[in-house]
C-alpha cells in the first residue's frame, strides 16, 4: 500500500516538541489566541514576506475576512477562477458579491491574465487569483492590471505555503494573502487553522476586528464581526511545525523530481512551473487522458491518488449560474475530465514514488490500448 498522505508520520517525527507544545497550551489556561496564536503570526508573516499576519480558525474565513476587509460587498464583483476548492467561489458569495470567473492557462493550470481585461466592470472590487496546487499564478501581469484599474487583489495561497514568484512568497504580492492550515497542507494543524498575510496595517487591523467580533477591547465593538479566532492549540502546533516546513518543502521537491523524471517520456501532462516560480507541490497532479481508467488501475495496485478537483465550481449545482454554462471554461473544464493526483508528502520514501510513477505509466499503456 502507498497512502496517498500519512499525517501519523509527520507527528512520529515531531512527537516531543508537538507534545511539549499542546500540553503547555494546556496548562496555560489560555486556549483561544493569545502568546501562542501571536508567535506564530509573528514567525509566519516574517517567512512570507510581510509585516503583518492576522490568524483565524480555517482557509474560508481568512478569504471571508480578507475580501470584507478589502470592501467587497452586495453587488459587487470579484474575479476569480473555477479550478479550485468550493470556499473560493463561497467566501465571495458571503459577502453578497458575485464570482467572475475567468479560464486558466492550459501549462501552469492557474489563472490567465490575458483573460482578466475583458471581465473587470464597473462592479469590479477584486482579483481574486489561486496559486494552485502549490504554483503561483502569474501575478506580475495579474498585479498590472489590477493597479490600472484600482482593483484589490487577494491571494488565495491555500496550497502555495513557501511558493515562490520571481523570489517573492506567497502572500506577499498581493494586497492580501488568505492560507489554510487543514490537516493535509503543506503547513498543518491538527485541526482546522487559517491566516491572512498583508503589508498593510489598516487591512491587518480590519482582519483583527472582524475575527473577534468587531472588538477593539472587551465588549467594545466597532463593526459587526464574527467569532474566526484561532484556537492557542493551533497556534502552537504551527509554531512548531515552523521550525520543519523549509524541510519538508525540500522533501515535497525531491519526490516531485522522481516523478518528473519517471514520467517525462509517458506523453502525460505533468507540472510545468515556469523557471521564475518555486512550486511546493501540495498535490502533484498530472494529466491523464483516460484518467478514470488510470484512477482504477492505480487503486487496484494500491496506490492512493486523488482528483484536484474533478467538478470546477462553474459547474457545481451549488454555484452553477446561466452566465457560466458548460463550455464556458473549456480549459478549465478539460483539466476536471483529465486531472489524476499522485501520492506526495515528505515522508513519503523515493522508492513509493518510483513504484507509483511506474505503476502509472503501466496503467497509462493499458488504457491505451
Amino acid at each position: 500500500m502507498i497512502p496517498f498522505l500519512d499525517l501519523k508520520a509527520q507527528y512520529t517525527q515531531i512527537k516531543p516538541e508537538i507534545d511539549a507544545a499542546v500540553m503547555g497550551v494546556i496548562a496555560s489556561g489560555n486556549y483561544v489566541l493569545g502568546p501562542q496564536v501571536e508567535a506564530f503570526e509573528k514567525r509566519f508573516a516574517a517567512w512570507c514576506g510581510t509585516t503583518e499576519c492576522k490568524a483565524v480558525n480555517s482557509g474560508s474565513s481568512a478569504l471571508h475576512l480578507a475580501l470584507l476587509a478589502a470592501g467587497v460587498g452586495p453587488g459587487d464583483e470579484v474575479i476569480t477562477v473555477s479550478m479550485t476548492f468550493v470556499a473560493t467561489a463561497a467566501a465571495i458569495l458571503q459577502c453578497g458579491a458575485r464570482p467572475v470567473f475567468v479560464d486558466v492557462d492550459p501549462l501552469t493550470w492557474t489563472m490567465e491574465p490575458a483573460r482578466i481585461p475583458q471581465a473587470i466592470t464597473p462592479r469590479t472590487k477584486a482579483i481574486l487569483p489561486v496559486h494552485l496546487h502549490g504554483l503561483m499564478a502569474d501575478m506580475d501581469p495579474i498585479m498590472a492590471v489590477a493597479r490600472r484599474h484600482g482593483i484589490v487583489v487577494i491571494e488565495d495561497a491555500a496550497q502555495a505555503h513557501g511558493a515562490e514568484y520571481r523570489g517573492r512568497r506567497a502572500g506577499s504580492i498581493g494586497d492580501l494573502g488568505c492560507f489554510s492550515f487543514y490537516p493535509g497542507k503543506n503547513l498543518g494543524a491538527y485541526g482546522e487553522g487559517g491566516a491572512v498575510t498583508t503589508s498593510n496595517p489598516e487591512l491587518a487591523r480590519k482582519i483583527a476586528l472582524l475575527r473577534d467580533w468587531g472588538q477593539e477591547a472587551k465588549y467594545r465593538h466597532v463593526v459587526a464581526g464574527f467569532n474566526y479566532r484561532m484556537d492557542a492549540l493551533q497556534g502552537a502546533v504551527l509554531d512548531v511545525k515552523m521550525n520543519h516546513i523549509d524541510a519538508w518543502t525540500r522533501a515535497r521537491r525531491a519526490i516531485a523530481a522522481i516523478y518528473d523524471h519517471l514520467l517525462a517520456d509517458s506523453g502525460l501532462g505533468r507540472p510545468t512551473p515556469p523557471r521564475h516560480c518555486r512550486h511546493v507541490y501540495h498535490v502533484y497532479a498530472i494529466r491523464h487522458p483516460r484518467r478514470d481508467e488510470a484512477l482504477r488501475a492505480l487503486q487496484d495496485a494500491g496506490v492512493g491518488v486523488g482528483i484536484h478537483y474533478p467538478v470546477p465550481v462553474h459547474l457545481q449545482k451549488a454555484y452553477e449560474t446561466s452566465r457560466f454554462p458548460r463550455g464556458a471554461l473549456p480549459v478549465t473544464e478539460r483539466l476536471a475530465a483529465e486531472f489524476l493526483s499522485l501520492p506526495i508528502y515528505p515522508e513519503m520514501q523515493p522508492e513509493h514514488a518510483s513504484e507509483a510513477a511506474q505503476l502509472l505509466t503501466g496503467a497509462s499503456l493499458a488504457a491505451a490500448q
